[in-house]
């Protein structure tokens, strides 16, 4: 079923702490219109998450060989040896559901994928109030070493810097309102 949702895609874009997640969970059960974007990782996964719903987790030689394939929109080696990608056939599956997809990824990702679907994708980046605040939300998300957190708030400095090579930018200083200014980017982007 092809529909005029069916054809855009959503992504958002973050360093890791920032409330991505969050604001994209409270996006996709407002909205029946989007359908989230599994991605593929290579990284271990964690006990809270579900196979198929939170990621694809595959082998290192398997993320490298669907790489080789061609199966991939976008991948990254965010850290050594932990590969994160989206696999072209999970925009097929969405869109031949009629429905906008919308990618949770890291900055480069999101960055590709906003190349490679041109007008057809809506990027958002969300902003952290400052890497103290980001180290902090990490360190209470207790999913991390101290060693990961600070590779983490370190490629975070990075990721601010492309920033203004996104369509749309929530400051998530406040759950509530980086909630609502999410909203109201969404119903725009649905109504267009």
């Amino acid at each position: 079923m092809q529909t005029k949702l069916s054809n855009k895609v959503i992504i958002f874009s973050a360093p890791s702490g920032s409330g991505k997640t969050t604001i994209v969970k409270h996006l996709l059960a407002k909205y029946p219109q989007l359908k989230f974007s599994v991605s593929s990782t290579s990284r271990k996964k964690r006990d809270d998450e579900i196979e198929g719903k939170d990621y694809y987790f595959i082998s290192l030689d398997e993320f490298r060989r669907q790489i080789a394939k061609g199966k991939f929109i976008e991948y990254e080696e965010v850290y050594e040896g932990r590969l994160y990608g989206t696999l072209k056939s999970e925009a097929k599956r969405i869109w031949n559901e009629g429905k906008i997809i919308v990618f949770d990824v890291d900055v480069k990702g999101g960055l590709r994928i906003k190349e490679t679907y041109g007008n057809q994708a809506l990027s958002v980046f969300i902003m952290p109030t400052s890497l103290d605040e980001l180290r902090r939300r990490l360190i209470v998300r207790s999913t991390e070493s101290m060693e990961d957190i600070e590779k983490r708030v370190s490629r975070a400095s990075e990721e601010l810097s492309y920033v203004g090579s996104f369509d749309k930018v929530i400051l998530n200083d406040s759950l509530y309102e980086a909630l609502k200014n999410a909203e109201i980017i969404v119903e725009e982007w649905i109504n267009c």
